[in-house]
């Protein structure tokens, strides 16, 4: 599946939500399908600023493609990596540098998190697109 495919599978299973209280719910049910995080990642390296709960992103790549591993101690947060993941993760770094993030906007994911959860979000995009440049 192309990333552009991905995005579009997203935003039709959020559609099938009435509120934001069921789409909030599914994000955190996507979250804790998250695959483990060792311990010993969890260091300054990996960890990222700017959001307010702790998040950290390992990149590495694997063959041609880029493969991901994060993880946050909040709900919402490993829901929205689970969401970042799907979209971006064991994609070539030129496939990560040519897929613009369309399904923030369509989700409306801006508009209903609150400001530090959206500043983490774009963080966590940020060190997404900056290890593919890394790569590229």
């Amino acid at each position: 599946m192309s990333p552009q495919e991905a995005q579009q599978e997203l935003i039709e299973e959020f559609d099938m939500f009435d509120n934001w209280m069921d789409r909030y719910q599914y994000i955190i049910d996507l979250g804790k399908l998250l695959p483990d995080f060792p311990d010993e990642w969890k260091n300054d390296d990996t960890r990222l600023e700017g959001c307010q709960s702790n998040v950290w992103v390992q990149g590495e790549k694997q063959g041609e493609k880029l493969h991901f591993h994060a993880m946050s101690d909040a709900a919402i947060v490993s829901g929205l990596i689970a969401i970042l993941l799907r979209i971006y993760n064991d994609r070539t770094p030129q496939e990560i540098l040519n897929t613009p993030p369309d399904f923030l906007a369509a989700l409306d994911l801006d508009k209903h998190l609150s400001p530090t959860r959206s500043n983490g979000l774009h963080a966590m995009l940020e060190r997404i697109r900056t290890t593919a440049h890394a790569h590229a």
